[in-house]
């Protein structure tokens, strides 16, 4: 059973920096690509940074290229997102997920391609 838990959320200043974390079982991550997502008040949830290690493919959205990171420790079986040079629009609740992949699949960065889920953990950024 895959399971993901979340944890690294917090009130930081414009310009701080935060490292998320995702506990991951159930899963090896080279079958899986895997994903962090936010949702900020009244937005559509976005993808924020997938990877698919099977590929070695990574996508950062425009508005974090530069600044996040994501990253995964096999040993720990845990995915971060380091998240650098916050502003207050990255306020948001952040999600890791993941999905089920075939060799040489890399899946877009979207949401409602993704099948497992954290429970988020909020990200806010003061002026």
């Amino acid at each position: 059973e895959v399971q993901l838990v979340e944890s690294g959320g917090g009130l930081v200043q414009a310009g701080g920096s935060l490292r998320l974390s995702c506990a991951a079982s159930g899963f090896t991550f080279d079958n899986y690509a895997i994903g962090w997502f936010r949702q900020a008040p009244g937005k559509e949830r976005e993808g924020v940074s997938c990877t698919c290690s099977s590929t070695r493919s990574t996508y950062y959205a425009d508005s974090v290229k530069g600044r996040f990171t994501i990253s995964s420790d096999n040993a720990k079986n845990t995915i971060y997102l380091q998240m650098n040079s916050l502003k207050p629009d990255d306020t948001a609740v952040y999600y890791c997920a993941a999905v089920l992949v075939r060799v040489g699949e890399t899946p877009y960065c979207i949401p409602g391609l993704y099948d497992y889920w954290g429970q988020g953990t909020q990200v806010t950024v003061s002026s």
